[in-house]
């Protein structure tokens, strides 16, 4: 971007169903990333190197040029920001229903109050019926993952979506986020190694642009091998760090 390279020599690969926390301090580089996969990159900046979805090269490709086996999904970290506030919701959840999966009337309307029930918000008839101003955010991010999983992306790529919202809520949609992706890969964004534990198997830390660890997110937590893993390690603990995925208690 304007010449500077803000991100390099970047190596991340998500599996199958795979969790994967891109954790790091503001600036590391985290955001850039995630655009680049969604392939959202503001003006002026380009990649290197490759991006692969499902096998397919959609390096500097934008979403609409991509074919539907690369199709990725975004939750952001602003959801009053990424709906559009004179809208209902119930029209907003249409559009990726009809574009992507070509449904319609009764077929729209029941997939429409399943993907709000999926994401925990069983009173479909006012949800969809309401402006974005008219749920809480906790309401209004639920929504947004409910658009995510609209398309049925083999790839839900969530930048920093707990950040804006209270404790009480940002565990609620953690525990969301890990019961809707049970059939589809993420890359969870965050800064927040304690969040990151208690959603993601598997961790990616990046520093000034480079991944300086990749580990599964038990093995960072004890043996952590970086200076800057050790920081968010205890910068987590000192948080009260959940049990990780996959750990006993």
């Amino acid at each position: 971007m304007s010449g500077r390279r803000l991100v390099h020599g970047v190596r991340l690969e998500v599996a199958g169903t795979e969790r994967v926390a891109l954790i790091g301090a503001s600036g590391s580089g985290k955001s850039l990333t995630a655009a680049a996969v969604l392939g959202t990159l503001p003006a002026g900046a380009e990649v290197g190197g490759s991006v692969h979805v499902a096998g397919v090269d959609v390096t500097g490709r934008a979403p609409a040029r991509r074919p539907p086996a690369a199709r990725v999904a975004g939750v952001g970290q602003d959801p009053a920001a990424a709906l559009n506030p004179l809208v209902a919701v119930g029209a907003q959840l249409a559009l990726p229903l009809r574009a992507h999966r070509g449904l319609r009337g009764a077929a729209l309307d029941r997939e429409r109050a399943g993907l709000l029930a999926t994401v925990g918000l069983t009173d479909s008839r006012r949800v969809l019926a309401s402006t974005p101003g008219e749920l809480s955010g906790g309401q209004r991010q639920r929504v947004c993952i409910a658009l995510a999983l609209a398309s049925r992306a083999g790839l839900v790529v969530a930048d920093e979506p707990t950040t804006a919202l209270d404790l009480v809520t940002q565990a609620q949609v953690v525990a969301l986020l890990r019961e809707a992706t049970r059939d589809t890969a993420l890359l969870f964004i965050t800064h927040d190694l304690a969040v990151a534990a208690a959603l993601c198997d598997r961790a990616v830390v990046l520093h000034e642009g480079t991944v300086v660890e990749d580990a599964p997110i038990t093995r960072l937590l004890s043996d952590p091998q970086h200076e800057q893993t050790a920081a968010l390690v205890r910068a987590a603990r000192a948080g009260a760090l959940p049990t990780p995925v996959g750990a006993t208690s």
